[in-house]
């Protein structure tokens, strides 16, 4: 990619009101942000969703302004060494490209690969107990042996408990940021942030000088949700943010689990609210972990030499045989759930359900972190 087609993809997230839906809506009928960015108006209002208020948002001056914007993002990135990846970038996290409210553009520093194999977010309180950090440390000593990435929200509690015990561990973490790269919320978590810069990284969806608004919150939690095979919540009160990300998990149907608490404790009444709705697995040790995303099947599974093998179109719905036609066509013959309907143009809801028949009847088998290859 050169450089003028990252400008106009950078610039393209920047108009105020245009969000990642419309960028993608705009990016669908004008082939490249660049086209996207030099539409005349006529053919603007012709895109759905595109009314004069948007039109006049794209023209003139404000493209200029944005442009310019976009100039001074990637001289900046390129000094500090921030990757932008925009959402067709092929190192944009796959997990969270599908997503129907992924973020258009993503500003990454550090080392960690965001399509790591084994991706565990681990959330909870900011005021954190004594019980809950002790727990967040456990839990994450518990799977080391399986060298996951952990994410988390650079928040107090139970967020920068889980960061410092990965770092502990010699495990890569990342921080999912509500605020710009260059804003570190909150300012007291610098030295971990800069540790995870060399052991995993920081990520934010909001461009450099973006302060902490209360809003960035929620936006943030997706993130951290859509980014991970499974989300954990260690400690959670009636309300807050962390129960947000569990939704927000469950509803990207991602795998969730909560720590029980004490009873009568108030920092676990959400955990043990999540677990009474059945909205989440309870955690009790590593295993459990290990047995719902699959992670036990890695250490047998892995590295497992994959043979060619011709399948009868016969023997498969036409759905079935395309995605046995796309793992067949995949470097490894394995590739994650996300992946393999982007591939094969297909929901993800149902792609899940067609792998899980096909896993059933002996064809395919399930990896750690939603990947599926070939038996």
């Amino acid at each position: 990619m050169n450089d003028d087609t990252l400008l106009h993809e950078v610039a393209l997230t920047l108009f105020p009101n245009v969000g990642p839906q419309l960028t993608r809506q705009l990016m669908s009928y004008a082939g490249s942000a660049r086209n996207a960015l030099h539409l005349p108006p006529g053919k603007l209002l012709r895109i759905p969703g595109v009314g004069p208020k948007t039109v006049e948002l794209l023209v003139g001056k404000p493209r200029t302004e944005a442009l310019n914007q976009a100039e001074t993002a990637l001289r900046r990135a390129e000094k500090e060494g921030v990757q932008l990846l925009f959402y067709t970038s092929k190192a944009f996290p796959a997990r969270l490209k599908l997503l129907p409210d992924a973020p258009a553009l993503l500003y990454y520093q550090g080392t960690a690969d965001l399509n790591h194999p084994k991706t565990l977010a681990l959330v909870g309180t900011r005021q954190a107990t004594d019980y809950g950090r002790e727990q967040t440390e456990r839990l994450i000593k518990g799977v080391a042996a399986h060298r996951p990435l952990i994410v988390s929200g650079l928040a107090y509690g139970i967020d920068i408990a889980a960061h410092r015990a990965a770092l502990q561990e010699g495990l890569e973490t990342v921080g999912v940021m509500a605020t710009g790269l260059d804003v570190l919320y909150p300012a007291v978590h610098r030295k971990t942030a800069e540790k995870m810069l060399t052991q995993g990284g920081l990520l934010t969806e909001f461009p450099f000088g973006t302060p902490p608004d209360k809003y960035n919150f929620p936006a943030r939690n997706r993130i951290i949700a859509g980014l991970s095979d499974g989300t954990v919540v260690v400690e959670a009160a009636k309300k807050g943010g962390a129960l947000i990300t569990a939704d927000l998990a469950q509803g990207y149907d991602r795998d969730v689990l909560a720590v029980p608490g004490p009873l009568g404790s108030a920092a676990s009444e959400g955990c043990h609210d999540l677990i009474k709705s059945n909205k989440a697995a309870l955690y009790s040790e590593p295993r459990d972990i290990e047995q719902l995303l699959n992670w036990d099947l890695a250490l047998h599974l892995h590295g497992r030499p994959k043979s060619p093998k011709a399948f009868d179109p016969l023997d498969f719905t036409a759905d079935e045989f395309g995605l046995l036609t796309v793992l067949q066509a995949t470097p490894g013959r394995e590739e994650h759930l996300d992946t393999l309907a982007w591939k094969a143009q297909l929901p993800v809801h149902l792609v899940a359900g067609i792998l899980l028949s096909l896993e059933f009847g002996g064809v395919i088998k399930a990896l750690p972190g939603k990947r599926f290859a070939l038996i």
